[in-house]
């Protein structure tokens, strides 16, 4: 089955405190999302990659992709006012038949392990979602009250998430519902069981300067 990858890159610098978007913030020389696209294409040099910016980021996209003299094949999409909307608009492009990643734009430290263990998973089984296993203890909070939660029946989920795409077509068919914060929810609302596998804690996404320091140590480490 033919491959395709969609990554979403519509965030900001809010919880940064800066004014550049954080796909953009440089990582050891090099934009996080230029890192991101890299570890896609070194997977398979020859699957189409969509990056999904928001309309007013692409045009200072494009003057770093000249600055740093990126030149990775990758088709831009224009993103929408949601996750969900803009991961919909770059669907437009995929065809039946494939199988197609959605990964997180801020997810620089992805191996090609996994993307391949995704993406092996969902030609077999229909659709691959990695996850790790909390490492601290949780609470349920209820109004007011709190309790005990058993982290052993929690995980953390990640991307990629790899669908076979007639399985994604379907789903985005669906009335839109806020609670749709990922393509795993999407699906298992159109009726599709979610299969899961195992992710790896250094596949972080990164939305705080604290996220930065973290994935420059890996770096450095590894």
């Amino acid at each position: 089955m033919d491959q395709i990858t969609i990554i979403v890159a519509g965030g900001s610098g809010t919880r940064m405190n800066t004014n550049i978007p954080k796909q953009f913030l440089i990582l050891r020389d090099d934009p996080v999302l230029m890192k991101t696209i890299r570890e896609f294409n070194g997977y398979n040099p020859d699957m189409e990659i969509l990056v999904v910016l928001p309309p007013e980021q692409v045009k200072y996209w494009h003057t770093l992709c000249r600055k740093h003299k990126f030149t990775i094949p990758h088709t831009i999409i224009e993103g929408g006012r949601t996750r969900h909307h803009s991961v919909k608009n770059a669907m437009e492009k995929v065809k039946p038949g494939m199988l197609v990643a959605v990964h997180d734009g801020v997810r620089p430290l992805v191996s090609r392990a996994l993307i391949q263990t995704c993406f092996d998973t969902a030609a077999a089984l229909g659709n691959a979602v990695p996850v790790t296993e909390p490492s601290e203890s949780i609470r349920l909070v209820e109004g007011d009250s709190n309790f005990r939660a058993d982290r052993s029946v929690f995980r953390m989920v990640q991307t990629p998430q790899v669908f076979q795409s007639d399985i994604l077509i379907g789903a985005f068919r669906q009335n839109y519902d806020p609670l749709f914060t990922d393509e795993a929810t999407l699906a298992e609302k159109a009726g599709h069981k979610i299969h899961l596998v195992k992710g790896q804690p250094e596949n972080i996404k990164i939305t705080t300067l604290l996220d930065m320091c973290i994935a420059a140590a890996i770096l450095d480490a590894c």
